[in-house]
This record gives structure tokens, sequence and C-alpha cells, in this order.
């Protein structure tokens, strides 16, 4: 009788802590006792290993066991714990012979009752983890191999059952690790997505998207019911950059957490794009529960958070978005700790000029009352629409254009100089800490690239003025023209770029 301990690890946001598990096997009468703060599924996982290890052909242990989950301040949940605590207990009652072995490996997993090894979620922070405690290998099942191996540094051994593993620490068998070419992986196409080229008209719209996708701007679709806002949309991923491997692997961790990676998944290649249903909670929108999970910004990461029917969303989840929008992150407090997950996305957002849909369009009539109008809009705050870089009317498709033979631009020639324009602000933002396009400047940022020639400032000042936009919409507008000069391969802001900055302002102008 003796103790074994075994190195695993547990997930707190969307990082990883090392969990020590150690193994007490004693005397006396017959129980399992597992503390370190497990909750209910922990818990549960000694009737799971019982089971797993008898129907593994393993003897148990006919005394009492004591399990201890170190840190024991931190709260362990989940049925990760499984594949440790079964080693950790046939270590601790000499059931298997892995001394030498046993201090160099990590492992997480799930045991079904036949001894199956099964995924889990979380295993990628868990194993970047692992790599930095210096462990030299770790086990996990099957089926979340791939994502583990995409961390360098660091042997991950698949394992199918309870017993393979047993035999693999004991060296009676071999498991060969896995491994990946992550510029391999990169490599690889990205996934269909639909094509401008089968939006007919509209091309005011698309040009809006192309400088919004260039700047990583947040633009505000409005429109009546069936002019393409959707559609417009979900069009969008064709035109993004791809993601680099920093990104990937961050989005990555983020999807592992959240357990919505497909099988044998190794990496999130094609960028996030995430749609709710108005319907949404705080909670769900913005991350959190008893022990913090991620919400939808944070699925959005690196990608694009769609927005349908904007003003039918609660206005506390609208609300709560706005502070993720300025600084790219959200952070929740609970008891348990303080979490804080990022939210670098792009929002897109699309709602009706009015209740009935028809404001505006010259070919329906709109039989909202003027109060009714204003309410519905009212639903979305001025600071929010502050944070909003583009305001743009999305009119009714006209008959010529639905008829006529689509000639548009295909997403391939359009994403070739959204791409152009982002490799000038890599360059201009090279060393930069925090800039990753034109729509995270910092003031000083600002102030040294967006400056405006005696023209340009005549009309900023005539604008301000006018419309009297505050001094967030005032910043928008220049990144905004920041990035039109850009896809116009200019090195300053001319005045007609910034006046297609303004004309993007269009709530703001009709207030």
């Amino acid at each position: 009788m003796r103790l074994a301990t075994v190195e695993s690890g547990a997930v707190f946001g969307i990082d990883a802590f090392s969990v020590r598990i150690e193994v007490h096997a004693g005397g006396g009468d017959f129980a399992t006792v597992i503390v370190g703060l497990p909750d209910a599924a922990v818990r549960e996982s000694k009737d799971r290993v019982w089971t797993a290890l008898q129907n593994s052909a393993f003897r148990p242990h006919a005394g009492r066991i004591t399990i201890n989950l170190a840190p024991a301040d931190m709260r362990k949940e989940g049925p990760s714990f499984d594949l440790p605590i079964a080693i950790g207990m046939l270590a601790a009652t000499d059931e298997i012979d892995c001394t030498g072995r046993l201090a160099s490996f990590g492992m997480i997993g799930e045991l079904a009752l036949s001894g199956e090894v099964r995924r889990v979620r979380g295993v990628l922070p868990i194993v970047l983890e692992m790599r930095r405690a210096g462990l030299s290998g770790v086990l996990v099942p099957v089926d979340n191999a791939d994502e583990a191996a995409v961390v360098e540094g660091i042997n991950v051994y698949p394992v199918r059952t309870l017993r393979q593993a047993a035999d693999f620490l004991e060296g009676n068998t071999s498991i060969d690790p896995v491994h990946h070419d992550l510029d391999e992986l990169c490599r690889r196409s990205r996934r269909p997505a639909a094509d401008f080229f089968d939006v007919k008209g509209q091309e005011s719209a698309k040009r809006a998207l192309e400088i919004a996708v260039s700047g990583g701007h947040n633009i505000l679709l409005i429109g009546p019911p069936g002019s393409g806002k959707s559609m417009l949309a979900k069009r969008i991923a064709s035109i993004l950059p791809e993601m680099t491997l920093e990104e990937a692997l961050e989005a990555t961790r983020v999807h592992s957490i959240a357990g919505l990676l497909d099988e044998h998944q190794a990496l999130v290649l094609n960028r996030p794009f995430r749609s709710p249903h108005h319907t949404v909670s705080d909670i769900g929108l913005l991350g959190g529960g008893a022990n913090p999970m991620p919400g939808e910004i944070t699925m959005a990461h690196r990608g694009v958070l769609f927005l349908d029917e904007l003003p039918e969303f609660s206005r506390n989840a609208l609300e709560v978005l706005r502070q993720p929008l300025e600084d790219g992150k959200v952070t929740i407090s609970r008891a348990a700790g303080t979490v804080t997950f990022p939210c670098q996305f792009m929002l897109v957002a699309a709602m009706n000029p009015c209740p009935c849909g028809y404001y505006g369009d010259p070919g329906r009539e709109c039989r909202c009352a003027p109060q009714a109008i204003l309410n519905y809009r009212n639903r979305i705050s001025g600071p929010l629409l502050d944070r909003i870089d583009l305001h743009v009317e999305v009119p009714a498709v006209r008959y010529e254009d639905l008829a006529a033979v689509p000639n548009g631009e295909t997403s391939e020639t359009v994403r070739q100089r959204v791409c152009a324009a982002r490799a000038r602000q890599n360059h201009r933002f090279h060393g930069r800490k925090g800039a990753l396009c034109n729509s995270t400047m910092a003031p000083a940022d600002i102030h040294s690239f967006c400056t405006l020639g005696n023209d340009a400032q005549d009309l900023m000042r005539l604008a301000m003025n006018e419309y009297r936009f505050s001094a967030r919409a005032y910043d928008r507008i220049l990144k905004v023209a920041r990035t039109i000069a850009d896809l116009d391969n200019s090195e300053n802001i001319l005045v007609h770029h910034l006046t297609e900055a303004i004309q993007y302002r269009t709530l703001d102008r009709a207030q």
C-alpha cells in the first residue's frame, strides 16, 4: 500500500492550471473519498472509475482510498479526471508498476464504464499548461489527439482504453505520439463560403462591407425586409483575411473550452462567424455562470459577431456589449475568482428602419406612427451606436438588378484588396502593442496616422458643427477615413476619403 501522484490539469476561464492527483490506498473499511473542491461530476467519477477498473480486468482495492485534487482551494469540474484517478488507484495499489514513468506524463480523459477513454473539452489549454510545467508527454483520448498535437514541445499519446494507458505506462506496449506540421495545417484550403458574386445589386453596401472588413470596423446594415442584409452579412466570411497561426491557436483554445471542436479537429482554420438569436441572455452573450464559461462574443474572437434584428435584442444584452467593443476583452467576477475572456471581433448588425420595416422605402408605404419609429430606434442607445463605425442603408433591390445576370465582383477579388489594405496596416502598426488594424488604433495612433490637410479639416469642422457628432464618433470617422485611404493606396487622408467616411454615420445624421 502506498501513495501515488498523477499530473493532470483543469480549465479556469480560457487558461488552465495544473492539478496534482494524490491517491492513497490504505486499510480499513471499503470507501473511496475525493477531496479538493470537486464538483458533482468529479465526485461521481469514483463510481465510473471502479466499474471501468473491473471491466478492464483489474482487481479492485478492498480498503479505503483517499483521493486529493491539489491545489485544494481551486474548484474542479467535469469528468476529465477519470483517467488520472484510475491510473493513480492502480499505481497506489500496486496493480501496475510505473514508478519510473508516472512523473513524466500528464493525462486527461473521461472513462466509460467499459474502460473506453472518451473525449473531453479544454484539452488544448491543459496541454499548453503541461508543457509549461515541464512534462515530457501527455495521455489524451484518441478523439482529442489532433487538437492536443498542435502544441509543440510535448509528446501527445492517444489512448483508447484504460488498459492501453496502463500497459503503456508499464512499458508493456508502445503508442506512437501524434505530431502535426502547423504550417501545413494553416495552408489547408479554407472552408468554401458563400460568394459576394451571388448578391445582385447593393453595390454601395458591398463597398461599405469591404471597408469594414479592411479596417476591422463594426458595421450596421439598415434596410427593409428582403433587401439582403442577412445575405450580405453571411458572405463576409468570404472576404476576411486568412487566420494567422497565432490567431488560429487563440480561436481553437476558446472553442476547445466550449466543447465546439469537431471530432479529430486540430485547429480552427476559418474565422468564427457567430449569429446568436435575439432571445439570447446576457450571460449567453457575454459569458458567465457559476464557473464562468465564454459567451457568444468570445466564441466570435478573431471573427464576426452577427446580430440580426438588432432592436429585438434586450436592452441589457446590448448594453453589455459596450465595454467589450472598446476593450477587446470581457472580465467576469464571481465568488470563485475573476476571469478575463478575449473578444476581439467585428460586429455586424442588421435592423429594419422602423417596426413595419418600410420607413423611407419608395415602393412600400410605412404605416408606423412617428413616435413608434422613434421608440423603435431608441432601443439602441446612443453610446452603442457611437461604437459602430459604419451605418449603412440597404435599400430594396430593384427588379432590373434581380432580373439581370450577376456581373459583380467575386469574393476573391474583393479579398485581395482587403488583404492589401491589411498589409499596409500591419506595416504601419508593426511593433506597436495593441493596434492590429485601423479600428483598434489608440488616441496616440489616431494623432499620428490620421492627420488631415486644411481642406479636410474644414470639412470635418463643418460636419461636426452640422451633425453634432460625439467625440467618439469623431475618432471613428477618422479611423474609417484612414481605411478608405488604405484601400486607395493613399498615404494621406484626402477630402473624398473623409466625405465617404462621414456619409456612413447615417443614424447620427438622422437624429
